[in-house]
């Protein structure tokens, strides 16, 4: 337990340099007693580990020293190769130098390690879009990738879904984010400290011209993004839907409502099965165009009660769904 502690203290300082005891220690989850006990190990094992004092100072390694130990269990070694994904990479301009990481990484592997990886990129793929869609153009992805690491400011054009259609935008790029096969970037508008995400496949043009801007003290991207798409999901739903399930439309709820929580919903709210064993429940929806497309999947497994305007829209759906197919079989081709 105390050596899998002094290699990650020993490679905590190698990745991120000057550390405090009490950083170290809130790292390792031990004591700062315990930071100056393996801080002597190390040093007295020949790790060039030397510390500065004062309120700047900290514990670093001499400059140019680098350990080839990497502490690499089994399983690590083959997590590794799982994050691979040499389409998003491609798509920022990395694809090449993911391919060569990659290589490096099993050279240095041991034997065993380098076999298990190996297996377990041959077995495992990724494939982040979701069926039935082509991938998003994202020309400016690139582009916008090398301003984030840069933290270089960007001119756009963006194309929203609302009149004006098409805006121009002063952005400070913050990340992106990759979501079911879509990018976007989250970005403060300037002038002002608004931080909201878009759509990389909306920008219309991009120009860097190197101005730098600072990061918000303390913003922490996946944070952010966790934060911002539970707020879009709840502003999605604006009503609610009454209606009646057979048990076979309450299963195939969730594969065709927006989200978990809709579904989630219409389980919670459903009052126990009627003697025809269909359930009476709730749901959260959109908007009532958007319910009633969804809930048509459904076809004769579900009876829409409520509210009204929704119910009206599938009356005047099975009227005129009757009219067409009461007009009865359509002639026989006499070619066929």
């Amino acid at each position: 337990m105390r050596a899998d502690r002094l290699l990650s203290m020993l490679l905590l300082v190698q990745t991120r340099g000057r550390m405090t005891a009490q950083e170290l220690a809130d790292e390792l989850e031990v004591s700062v007693r315990t930071v100056y006990r393996d801080v002597e190990a190390l040093s007295a094992a020949g790790v060039p580990l030397y510390a500065d004092r004062g309120p700047a100072g900290g514990y670093q390694l001499l400059e140019g020293y680098r350990t080839r130990l990497t502490g690499l269990t089994i399983d690590q070694a083959e997590s590794l190769f799982l994050v691979g994904m040499p389409g998003p990479a491609a798509a920022l301009g990395l694809g090449t130098e993911l391919a060569a990481a990659e290589l490096k990484l099993l050279a240095a592997l041991p034997a065993e390690l380098r076999t298990r990886a190996e297996r377990m990129r041959e077995r495992f793929h990724l494939d982040a879009p979701g069926w039935f869609r082509e991938a998003e153009q994202v020309p400016h992805l690139a582009a916008l990738a090398d301003a984030v690491w840069n933290q270089h400011r960007i001119y756009a054009r963006y194309r929203r879904w609302r009149a004006p259609r098409d805006v121009e935008r002063v952005w400070d790029p913050l990340g992106l984010v990759l979501k079911a096969g879509v990018w976007y970037f989250v970005a403060r508008k300037v002038p002002g400290d608004e931080i909201r995400a878009y759509k990389v496949s909306h920008l219309l043009d991009v120009e860097v011209p190197g101005e730098r801007f600072a990061r918000p003290e303390g913003f922490d991207l996946a944070e952010y993004w966790q934060k911002w798409t539970s707020r879009f999901e709840r502003n999605l739903i604006r009503g609610e839907a009454e209606v009646r399930l057979s048990p076979a439309g309450l299963d195939r709820l969730q594969h065709l409502l927006g989200g978990p929580a809709m579904t989630q919903a219409a389980r919670a709210n459903a009052d126990p099965p009627d003697p025809d064993g269909w359930f009476r429940t709730t749901i959260p929806v959109e908007h009532i165009r958007k319910a009633h497309g969804d809930f048509l999947a459904l076809g004769a497994e579900v009876e829409v009660l409520g509210p009204p305007e929704l119910r009206a829209l599938f009356v005047g759906t099975a009227r005129a769904l009757a009219a067409l197919y009461d007009q009865g079989a359509p002639a026989r081709d006499e070619r066929i």
